[in-house]
């Protein structure tokens, strides 16, 4: 092919406009590397005199996404606007029915309509690329479905939202407790306009039910991701963990068990000379476990304009050079219906609590823990602050449901102070 592949962007947005900036200063370089011209014929946003830093003269404006997507001078929906619903996924549709091909950095939609949109794109012959959806400028869906296709993956973990990643790292670097880089992040504007979608773990499951879609070949289920957010996680939590060898993380994972899928998003301690445990900053990182591979980490920026209109422009690149696979990497009519599983897999856990100065207390946690199952490995009691006592102990490998008869029996007894905190330690 030959022809010019004509774009229709609907969101100019910090994305939006990086991608205008890429395609106007790098035309040349993407038609060498891609054997046909690529430009944008038609842009739709909310403000049209809006000053973005970047020229848009001879783009036609539309005021309806939906009617932009419908254009015969379209011949790639490019959606940047986000959301589940509404006008996202409406002209999403409508582009599709039109034969258009689509590329979206809209992780919600994909999470939560993926199925509907997969199956609808690819009997009508069209493809759906999302690179940027998941983890910002790491090719992480291109490793998954084209570069790793001949793997069984085993598991997929990763952290994949920068800004619970800052707050944890900056609670251990600064001092500062959880409210604290919460602020500092809302001014930085790091957050989204929903804050819980990104403290809540939300923004990062929907990362992880496309991955987890791929990987294991399923429908993608958002509703079947155990999800906890960070903020429980105290400074306390930071410097206990550091104290054990451990450093905690907003961390995904995904991997099937006797009893099915496990999908969670909840905080977890990782080794500290780990490659997740190295990780700084709003940096992200996607760990990918297969049978004949064994271990792939991919590291990298996880937004910005930059990395992530570098990935939009990566999914343009391939529809312009043909490149035309299942959205999720197999037919969506051949993707599972997973079975949801709680963790099933044993694993060792922190545990924090605080006990009061009374005699015995110790020996009583200890024996509440073993008649759960529940084994020690380690176990430290911190200096006594008004008749109360910090406790920290990671358990050798045991189970949740092992652990919550453990923590529910902890609750009723006449020692405990504080409702113990139970973080999962992953094995990286």
């Amino acid at each position: 092919m030959t022809q010019t592949l004509r774009l229709g962007i609907a969101g100019l947005g910090t994305v939006g406009v990086g991608v205008v900036k890429i395609i106007r200063r790098q035309a040349a370089m993407l038609e060498a590397r891609t054997g046909r011209k690529i430009e944008i014929t038609a842009v739709c946003a909310r403000d049209a005199e809006k000053d973005r830093g970047v020229s848009l003269a001879g783009y036609a404006w539309e005021t309806d996404a939906v009617a932009l997507a419908k254009r015969d001078d379209v011949d790639v929906f490019v959606e940047l606007m986000g959301g589940s619903e509404g006008t996202a996924k409406d002209a999403t549709e409508a582009a599709l029915a039109a034969g258009k091909d689509v590329v979206t950095a809209n992780k919600a939609l994909l999470a939560i309509h993926g199925q509907a949109l997969a199956e609808q794109a690819e009997a009508a012959g069209q493809v759906i690329r999302y690179e940027a959806a998941v983890a910002g400028g790491i090719p992480v869906i291109k490793s998954l479905t084209e570069g790793l296709a001949g793997n069984e993956i085993t598991r997929v973990m990763g952290v994949m939202n920068g800004t619970c990643n800052y707050i944890l790292t900056n609670m251990e670097a600064k001092g500062q407790g959880y409210n604290a880089l919460f602020d500092e992040c809302a001014e930085l504007g790091y957050l989204e306009a929903d804050p819980n979608l990104d403290v809540g773990g939300i923004d990062a499951a929907h990362k992880l039910a496309i991955l987890s879609s791929i990987a294991f070949g399923t429908k993608p289920n958002f509703d079947g991701i155990d999800i906890e957010g960070v903020q429980r996680i105290t400074l306390e939590d930071i410097h206990q963990a550091a104290d054990m060898g451990y450093r905690i993380k907003l961390l995904g994972v995904a991997q099937r068990s006797a009893r099915g899928l496990e999908q969670r998003m909840q905080p977890c301690l990782v080794p500290v000379n780990s490659p997740l445990g190295q990780l700084e900053g709003g940096t992200n990182m996607v760990v990918l476990e297969g049978d004949a591979v064994e271990q792939v980490v991919l590291r990298g920026p996880g937004a910005g304009e930059g990395p992530t209109a570098s990935a939009v422009l990566g999914d343009i690149c391939d529809i312009a050079r043909g490149l035309r696979i299942p959205t999720f990497g197999q037919p969506a009519t051949m993707l599972e219906a997973a079975q949801p599983a709680r963790t099933g897999l044993p694993a060792p856990y922190y545990l924090r609590t605080a006990l009061l100065d009374k005699p015995g207390a110790l020996a009583k946690v200890a024996a509440i823990l073993g008649d759960a199952g529940v084994s020690i490995d380690r176990m430290r009691q911190y200096g006594h602050t008004n008749g109360t006592a910090p406790v920290l102990i990671v358990t050798h490998k045991t189970t949740r449901a092992a652990l919550d008869i453990a923590l529910a029996t902890l609750g009723d007894t006449d020692v405990v102070a504080l409702d113990p905190v139970a973080l999962r330690i992953e094995e990286v």
